[in-house]
């Protein structure tokens, strides 16, 4: 089992907003996860929200998060 930190995406057409969520590589992108570690909106400035704690854990137990997620993360 392959544990990716990545984001779903939420919202309407023209008005993206994801979340930031713990899932198998094999499961769809928006589809079932294992659990939500936190959103991001990018029309907002303050449109990070994450679980600190929570990403800690599932690094340190060997959860990739994507390129985006893993820049998002730094950011925070």
């Amino acid at each position: 089992m392959s544990v990716m930190i990545r984001m779903s995406r939420q919202g309407s057409k023209g008005n993206p907003f994801y979340r930031i969520v713990v899932a198998d590589k094999s499961f769809a992108r928006d589809g079932r996860f294992i659990e939500k570690l936190g959103t991001y909106d990018p029309n907002n400035k303050n449109g990070l929200v994450l679980d600190k704690e929570r990403v800690d854990y599932w690094l340190s137990v060997g959860a990739r998060p994507t390129q985006t997620v893993a820049s998002l993360i730094k950011r925070k």
